[in-house]
């Protein structure tokens, strides 16, 4: 209601051993005055390393990142995947790189202890800004680049499904809920 943000995230890519490899990245987007916004991104394969490129349909005003920021990076919906991959792993305390279309950031993630009274797996995420905060690139204002500080609730079982997740926006959480999973092959009936 105060942003009147409301959007749609997709990606595509393969599992290579242990890291998703990414391949296309899709954001859709209204926020405020901006309606329809496209962000478009392609994993393109370069002599050691992959670079992402900015792909076709993106509507985007701002330049792109300088290549430094957009090397070896994933997407937040494939930064998901590469977390729960560590944690399956067993892993307490890794960096995941990421690049958004518009903004490049780690990801630093710790799992905390086992806490027999709070069910699931339990993360503490700092998203830390790297480049494309502060009105850079950015047509967005002036975005706040301080650290924010995720808490994530990840299953307890084979499949580390998120079940829940707060970040801090502005002076308000943001909180996030699994309330249902659905079969593949079934009707998902609200």
């Amino acid at each position: 209601m105060v942003t009147r943000f409301r959007g749609t995230a997709t990606a595509e890519g393969s599992l290579a051993g242990q890291a998703p490899l990414p391949v296309r990245y899709g954001a859709s987007y209204d926020l405020r005055k901006r309606k329809n916004s496209q962000l478009r991104t392609t994993f393109v394969s370069r002599p050691g390393a992959t670079v992402a490129e900015r792909g076709p349909g993106d509507t985007s005003k701002k330049p792109q990142l300088a290549e430094e920021f957009r090397r070896n990076v994933i997407d937040p919906l494939s930064a998901i995947t590469q977390i729960r991959q560590a944690v399956r792993r067993g892993e307490k305390n890794f960096t995941v790189r990421v690049y958004d279309g518009a903004r490049r950031f780690d990801v630093v993630v710790r799992v905390l202890p086992h806490n027999a009274s709070e069910p699931g797996i339990h993360l503490e995420m700092s998203l830390e800004a790297i480049a494309g905060f502060k009105g850079e690139s950015s047509d967005e204002g002036d975005p706040d680049d301080a650290p924010r500080v995720v808490e994530v609730t990840l299953s307890d079982d084979a499949r580390l499904l998120p079940l829940a997740l707060s970040v801090p926006i502005w002076y308000l959480p943001l909180d996030v809920s699994l309330a249902r999973i659905c079969e593949t092959d079934a009707a998902c009936n609200w």
